[in-house]
């Protein structure tokens, strides 16, 4: 049994309307025990195959099969907008098309497994983004089925989360399917990559290791463009020898024939290579020009200690081209202090006035979803034309037809690219970031942090991510911890 093949894609083919493909006839088959990363660009459709899974969406051709009675539990990216305002233990009966009347003491069971042990009466929104994707895996976990898929399930979580997770994954002997763009993550886990081509629209299956994955990709890229080149080659000498006996005349001219003819068989032999994902165009954040003196000012700041809060007081102050780091484990409360900074209700915190503040929230809610991305962008961008809106957007990899899509549509790192591009158009001069790589293709993370390092107002940056931290020249660092 532990070789069973539980889930098959059989030639699916998915489109979102008539000019949105995602899928064209994917094939892949996962065993029983197996753990299996999907990688694949922003957009791509990896959440699209989850629900292809679930049964959320149903294939436009080809079919899924699912071993019988197969249960599957799946922990989303982020908690749906109209669960915030439940209690714990509301939230977690929602997993259950039942009502599961001795509840408490699996919920206490599952939320001993992710280390968050809370009250059950508590409401849902109080909870931090880390804690958030805690109760996440949680919802998924309490289910006990079959099958368990994570969405980008280190988003938000501090050092000791992710560590926490990773060796829960070692050490779950179920079917495991994981969407993440941390490469060390993966790799500590994964037995089988499923690669999702955002150009050709089909899955690649790999056996192996994150690691060992990577290099087959590129060996077999390295391979298929030397076999490119050598045929191409060969087709242009044939192709000028055919021109030679050609001239020739006689029956020299049917060998001409044929050795086009072979010319273009070399060039219908030459195979598609599988592109590497696009990365994101390099880009800088201008920095608003008026800036004089000091741009913000933080004498106090409120904590949670436990389940009380305390406040702290410091001295820091930020004028141009200074960055600050806040540190701190999940729920102690540096998205909250970075929402009132960015609100100017932060009771500690001084903006100096005429300073605009670029807000970039890490559950996108500075975004309009019913927006589509060229007006979310153009509303930003007051002054200019389309077409300078549309080079913005491209080097976001936001193509033509992406740009006329609902903001509520794009997947979530598609939303974070519109949210990065927004912040190139606004021009702040006080720069807010909640963890800025949650959902981000791992292509993309030099590129943002080569922004962020540049980046010439005051900054102020939450993240999760040591080796995204390491790239961006950090001034000073605030421990609401210490």
């Amino acid at each position: 049994m532990a070789q069973e093949s539980i889930i098959r894609f059989e030639k699916v083919g998915f489109e979102y309307g008539h000019n949105k493909h995602i899928l064209e006839e994917v094939d892949f088959s996962l065993r029983r025990g197996s753990k299996t990363t999907i990688m694949g660009q922003n957009g791509a459709g990896k959440s699209t195959i989850f629900q292809l899974i679930t049964g959320v969406l149903k294939p436009v051709s080809g079919a899924v099969h699912l071993a019988p009675r197969l249960t599957i539990a799946i922990s989303r990216q982020v908690i749906p907008r109209d669960q915030l305002d439940l209690t714990v233990r509301e939230f977690f009966q929602k997993c259950f098309t039942e009502t599961v009347y001795d509840i408490d003491p699996r919920i206490d069971e599952v939320l001993e497994v992710v280390n968050l042990p809370v009250a059950h009466d508590r409401i849902i929104r109080s909870f931090s983004g880390g804690q958030q994707a805690r109760l996440l895996l949680a919802s998924a976990l309490i289910q006990n089925s079959d099958v368990l898929l994570l969405d980008e399930p280190t988003n938000n979580l501090d050092k000791a989360g992710v560590a926490h997770l990773r060796q829960f994954l070692i050490d779950f002997n179920k079917t495991c399917i994981v969407i993440s763009h941390d490469a060390g993550f993966l790799n500590a886990f994964t037995q089988g990559v499923l690669y999702l081509d955002v150009h050709t629209r089909k899955v690649e299956q790999y056996v192996g290791n994150y690691f060992d994955v990577v290099e087959q990709i590129t060996a077999r890229i390295e391979r298929e463009n030397s076999k490119n080149a050598r045929l191409a080659k060969e087709a242009i000498e044939k192709k000028e020898k055919a021109n030679f006996f050609a001239m020739k005349g006689g029956r020299l001219r049917l060998l001409a024939k044929r050795m086009r003819e072979a010319a273009e068989e070399m060039e219908e032999s030459q195979v598609d290579v599988r592109k590497e994902d696009k990365t994101i165009r390099k880009f800088t954040i201008p920095a608003q020009t008026d800036l004089i003196g000091e741009i913000a000012h933080i004498s106090s700041f409120s904590v949670m200690h436990g389940h009380k809060p305390k406040v702290k007081k410091v001295d820091i102050s930020l004028n141009k081209n200074r960055h600050l780091l806040l540190v701190g484990p999940n729920g102690i409360g540096k998205s909250t202090l970075l929402e009132a900074l960015a609100s100017g209700k932060a009771p500690g915190a001084k903006i100096a006035p005429r300073v605009t503040i670029g807000y970039y929230r890490q559950d996108f809610s500075t975004l309009n979803f019913e927006d589509t991305v060229y007006d979310s962008l153009a509303s930003i961008g007051k002054g200019l034309d389309e077409q300078d809106i549309r080079s913005v957007a491209a080097g976001f990899l936001i193509t033509a037809d992406t740009i006329r899509s609902k903001i509520g549509s794009l997947s979530e790192g598609q939303k974070g690219l519109v949210a990065f591009a927004q912040l190139v158009l606004q021009r702040p001069g006080l720069l807010i970031l909640d963890e800025p790589t949650n959902h981000i293709n791992f292509r993309h993370l030099p590129v943002i942090a080569a922004a962020l390092d540049s980046y010439q107002g005051a900054m102020i940056l939450v993240s999760h991510v040591p080796e995204f931290v390491s790239q961006i020249r950090i001034d000073e660092t605030l421990d609401l911890d210490s």
